[in-house]
């Protein structure tokens, strides 16, 4: 691994797997307590406790439609938010352990918003939301020339757009100083990055590193080293990546003509949900978020799309712990 001296990429054969029972656990985060939280599409949020028991909080949202977690956020009360992927109208919700469900946010500037990818609360209190594209379906905005995709805040002054004409906006984190906010921009295969002003604004969007064949970035961590992980669907990639752009390849669990088929119909502008949907790998079921763990937090968790398991292997790095790391407080 350049940059890590004696250290090498993860053997599959040591990657374990973490729960059973998921549906479709997107999104993965860890607590210094030993839990981990997943989106499932069961309708709510999964707890799995460090017993190895489970938890579902489910919901219902308002008018009847099912939840669709796709993104997920612990805030300090123990209680969550999450962005929900509806087939056309999105948002996000704020759900406690009870099942009790409220919109957090559903339009801006009079709009709703559409299908709606990831939420993350900081530090100071303010929610960061992805919404990948306007367009319905989704899938239509797997091309390369697709840039509707845009960034809202909600803090006291309300929601807003922040940052427009983003290329598949995916999963959204402040770096350790919370001076910049990087993004995946997944279909451009890019993370931009925008300095963050002290009223919540960002600056001009300026592209930290670009990725070639096969990646296509969607969630993504920082370790203690300021190297930013990278996980890339379709690939079942981790990438980290250095302060200087460099690239190492951590894990990568795909049949090369698997990959192929997939790159040919990037290529084309023809890329859809069969491409998504379908997976040829030994262990890994096209994953798609990274969360740092354990006491010491050098437990790589991986989320996953296409499994019912969150998937674990040691990391030579701790990972920044994020705001949420001790809550509940």
């Amino acid at each position: 691994m350049p940059g890590v001296a004696g250290r090498g990429a993860v053997d599959l054969a040591s990657i374990r797997r973490i729960g059973a029972g998921l549906n479709r656990p997107e999104c993965v985060l860890a607590t210094a307590r030993g839990s981990l939280y997943t989106a499932d599409w069961r309708g709510g949020i999964a707890e799995i406790r460090p017993d190895g028991t489970q938890a579902l909080y489910r919901c219902e949202l308002p008018g009847g439609r099912p939840a669709r977690p796709n993104g997920i956020a612990l805030r300090r009360d123990g209680s969550f938010l999450f962005a929900d992927l509806g087939a056309e109208v999105g948002g996000v919700f704020a759900l406690a352990r009870d099942g009790s469900v409220r919109p957090f946010v559903e339009a801006v500037d009079g709009v709703a918003l559409p299908p709606s990818n990831f939420v993350a609360e900081d530090a100071s209190g303010r929610v960061w939301v992805t919404v990948s594209t306007r367009r319905v379906p989704r899938a239509l905005g797997y091309r390369r020339d697709v840039d509707d995709g845009f960034i809202v805040l909600v803090d006291g002054r309300g929601a807003r757009i922040v940052a427009d004409g983003l290329d598949y906006t995916n999963e959204a984190i402040l770096d350790a100083r919370g001076e910049w906010l990087y993004v995946n921009e997944t279909f451009v295969r890019r993370t931009s990055r925008f300095r963050v002003r002290a009223d919540g604004s960002l600056g001009p969007r300026e592209v930290f590193v670009e990725y070639g064949a096969g990646t296509w970035p969607d969630g993504m961590a920082f370790d203690e080293e300021g190297h930013l992980w990278i996980v890339s669907v379709v690939s079942n990639r981790v990438l980290r990546v250095a302060p200087d752009r460099s690239i190492a390849t951590i894990v990568e669990d795909v049949d090369p003509q698997h990959l192929e088929w997939v790159e040919r119909a990037y290529l084309a502008d023809e890329m859809g949900r069969p491409h998504l949907d379908g997976v040829n790998s030994r262990v890994l079921r096209n994953i798609s978020s990274i969360a740092f763990g354990g006491p010491d937090r050098r437990t790589a968790y991986l989320g996953c799309l296409l499994d019912d398991a969150v998937y674990a292997f040691r990391s030579p790095v701790a990972g920044v712990a994020l705001a949420h790391w001790t809550w509940p407080r």
